[in-house]
């Protein structure tokens, strides 16, 4: 394929333009092409865990955004700090961290607001923290019932506030829109136009990123165990529910959680998504049957009156304990007020939280 794809098609009057990309970013181009290739067959055999991948597709031209990668032969970090990449020179860079150690490629991005990010594959050392006890030793657990008018609420009744960036710069996003919209197609007022509504879109995201981050790594510092709900976001965001889903990113909050519990040594337990966790007492066990979910608070035969969220949370955080235990006995559930030998709820029968 790379004698095909570059090799010869260099020699040819519409591809001579290739010569001018540096070599190893050619290569690597169609080494994404065959490992994108690789996991979509896998994907077609069940041989590939996850969700199915499709067939490979040719970049759209009307994506701003472009990226290159650069192997150890194509780039080098200067004593200067600037960045020296092949057939470019060098480029000066604003470094957001140091370089833990040599890095094995950087990926240049350019973003379709015109920023230009450079990323690197370095290998990092044990970043493992010391173990989060409270003052009687015992690890420090958190369970958390992600939600749309409440991001997210612990066990203990605390809650993260939804930020909803979307939501609050979404009037300026309308009226960017209708300016781009009303621009002559072509013309330089419509790509200034464009640049303006990248430009809104990206402080959007990035701020959202930001905050993000800052709740992930203060929940994985404070917390040896972290237990979150399975839920189905990909569903969710096909509902009228779509654009709050969207704009609070759990998807994003759960992988940023994965990546920073194992960097750092913490334990994250993600429980099945079917467990009526909002229907049930955390006292007693007794399961409640479904509830709009206008009603946030709702009373138990057994004399408890439970904070939708709160309660959820607590179930939550018994059900991660439940799986972080050997389930051979007859009851491995830390007490709740509910019984170990309750039967579970099927998938086929569980009612909608």
């Amino acid at each position: 394929m790379q004698k095909r794809l570059i090799t010869d098609a260099k020699k040819t009057p519409e591809r001579a333009w290739l010569a001018n990309a540096q070599h190893s970013m050619l290569q690597q181009a169609v080494r994404d092409c065959d490992q994108a290739y690789k996991n979509f067959f896998d994907s077609l055999k069940g041989a590939r865990a996850g969700r199915k991948v499709g067939a490979p597709r040719f970049k759209s031209r009307k994506d701003n955004r472009q990226a290159i990668r650069f192997q150890p032969d194509g780039f080098r970090v200067l004593d200067t700090g600037k960045l020296r990449v092949s057939k470019i020179g060098a480029v000066p860079v604003a470094w957001s961290r140091d370089l833990p150690s040599a890095p094995s490629s950087v990926t240049v991005v350019k973003t379709a607001d015109d920023r230009y990010f450079a990323s690197f594959v370095v290998e990092a050392g044990d970043e493992t923290l010391p173990d989060a006890v409270d003052e009687h030793g015992q690890d420090v657990e958190l369970g958390l019932d992600l939600g749309v008018s409440a991001f997210a609420v612990d066990q203990h009744g605390r809650v993260i506030d939804d930020p909803r960036f979307l939501r609050r710069a979404e009037r300026e996003l309308k009226r960017l829109q209708r300016a781009l919209s009303r621009k002559q197609r072509g013309s330089n007022n419509r790509r200034k136009a464009r640049k303006k509504l990248a430009r809104a879109h990206a402080k959007v995201s990035d701020t959202r990123q930001d905050w993000l981050h800052q709740a992930t790594t203060s929940i994985v510092r404070e917390n040896q165990t972290i237990v979150l709900e399975d839920l189905a976001v990909s569903g969710l965001a096909r509902t009228r529910l779509a654009k709050s889903v969207h704009d609070a990113s759990w998807g994003t909050f759960r992988r940023l959680l994965e990546e920073k519990a194992a960097r750092y040594g913490r334990e994250l337990v993600i429980i099945d998504r079917w467990l009526p966790t909002s229907q049930t007492c955390s006292d007693c066990g007794r399961v409640d049957g479904t509830k709009p979910l206008s009603v946030r608070t709702w009373p138990c035969p057994c004399g408890a009156t439970h904070d939708r969220d709160r309660n959820a949370a607590r179930n939550i955080l018994a059900a991660g304990r439940a799986e972080r235990q050997n389930a051979c006995g007859p009851d491995v559930r830390p007490h709740t007020g509910a019984d170990g030998d309750e039967a579970g709820t099927q998938r086929s029968a569980a009612p909608a939280q």
